[in-house]
């Protein structure tokens, strides 16, 4: 996709998109844009091989416009927004996945197989099974169970458990002792179901010592895996479950700075 004059041009959209002198200066010195295209993402900037993906498109427009200098859009599709800059001197995208385990390992999957994405880190809200766990703390998953379906086109010969990369978990559990923040390291839930019909679920997975629910990572793990790159998810406890604690949906969407802070110097390791 050529660019020229400060502007973009799509030939497949018909689309013109244009840019600052800032931008192309800043993209002359970063990944080149992608002239590969799916019907998902589009790219009209660069990608950088460390990207950030929280669920909510809106979530990664607040971290661009908050953590990363220069930052550039470089997805709108479906209203999934993408945006690559810089944080501390390393190039780093952020964009959104969507809910669930289908949305984020089909991003995922393409990030991975036609942008060239090497580390994928999810970052987003969750709710606290174990009574210990408060509002707003930081839960790191080393694993991820599901009830979902999802593992089953590996067809492995047994149960396959998605897992973390050591190098980016083992990163982020040096970044919290530096800025000095508590963390929980552990096992969580990832979900297809939203509103489960038997009620006594969550007290079953809590028993066996889960941390957490989201509904993405166990999918963003397995693609990881069998694509043999680093894939890491760290959360913000939105909801306790036992004490019914909930944070606000403004909350959800830009309160939750820690976790994004303990994500972004991943782009380093």
């Amino acid at each position: 996709m050529p660019y020229v004059l400060g502007v973009f041009y799509n030939k497949r959209r018909k689309n013109r998109f244009t840019l600052r002198k800032a931008d192309i200066r800043t993209m002359a010195n970063s990944s080149p844009i992608p002239t590969t295209q799916t019907a998902h993402i589009v790219p009209t900037g660069p990608i950088a091989e460390t990207i950030l993906m929280p669920g909510d498109p809106l979530r990664a427009k607040f971290i661009a416009e908050t953590y990363l200098e220069d930052a550039v859009q470089f997805n709108a599709v479906r209203n999934m927004l993408g945006y690559t800059g810089t944080y501390q001197g390393h190039e780093v995208s952020v964009m959104g996945s969507g809910m669930g385990v289908p949305s984020i390992s089909l991003y995922a999957y393409e990030l991975i197989h036609f942008f060239g994405v090497k580390k994928l880190v999810r970052v987003g809200s969750c709710g606290g099974f174990q009574p210990d766990l408060k509002l707003f703390d930081i839960i790191v998953a080393s694993s991820a169970s599901t009830d979902s379906r999802f593992l089953e086109q590996y067809n492995l010969p047994g149960t396959y458990a998605p897992t973390a990369s050591w190098k980016l978990l083992s990163a982020t559990a040096e970044e919290a002792k530096k800025q000095n923040v508590d963390i929980h390291v552990g096992n969580i839930l990832s979900s297809d179901i939203f509103y489960n019909f038997q009620d006594d679920v969550n007290d079953r997975w809590t028993r066996m010592g889960v941390l957490g629910v989201e509904m993405e990572s166990a999918g963003l793990y397995a693609t990881a895996a069998e694509a043999g790159v680093d894939a890491l998810g760290i959360f913000t406890v939105s909801d306790v479950i036992g004490s019914g604690e909930k944070a606000t949906a403004e909350q959800r969407e830009s309160a939750f700075t820690q976790m994004m802070e303990l994500a972004l110097p991943l782009a380093a390791v």
